[in-house]
């Protein structure tokens, strides 16, 4: 390979590892062409790269992006999925991927920021429900207490009025 077109493909690769804020590291050993294409084309449609790079070209981008917590994953044949708004979702579209098709693909860890994750974090993440539910759920768990102390405050109003409602059917019916 021309020295040039190796300092372009570490300056891609560097940029990648800089934008994105996830990268999973994948060994694709085993998988045929027709389902890296498969693969490829699902994780582009999600809006996440999936590279094929050779390890020490990959050692010299992360060391340019500062991202040395990748390196112990670079060991035999590696493929990246730069995931770069949603963290989850390269992890979710990778599991998804490897249950629909039965597929030998194994996910090898990656990064998150500054962190390195094993694949059982990996698997974690793309077991995380839906942004939108998580954000449901959290902001259930800010009203409660504003809703437990409407209750409280309110029950003596609420009291006050059903013992006056009783007392009005008594006297219409007395």
């Amino acid at each position: 390979m021309l020295k040039q077109k190796k300092e372009q493909l570490i300056g891609e690769l560097t940029d990648s590892l800089s934008r994105c804020t996830i990268a999973i590291a994948t060994d694709y050993r085993g998988l045929t062409a027709k389902e890296m294409v498969q693969l490829r084309r699902r994780l582009t449609t999600m809006g996440i790269e999936y590279k094929v790079i050779k390890n020490t070209l990959t050692r010299f981008a992360a060391e340019k992006a500062d991202k040395k917590q990748l390196e112990p994953l670079l060991t035999g044949p590696v493929a990246i999925a730069f995931g770069f708004d949603d963290v989850v979702k390269p992890a979710q579209v990778l599991r998804e991927h490897i249950r629909a098709v039965g597929s030998v693909l194994q996910i090898k860890g990656g990064i998150l920021g500054d962190k390195l994750l094993t694949p059982e974090d990996i698997t974690a993440l793309a077991t995380l429900p839906p942004r939108e539910v998580l954000i449901a759920r959290l902001m259930g768990q800010l009203n409660a207490p504003i809703q437990a102390l409407h209750n409280v405050l309110s029950a003596p109003v609420r009291s006050f009025l059903n013992v006056m409602q009783a007392r009005a059917r008594q006297l219409e019916g007395g």
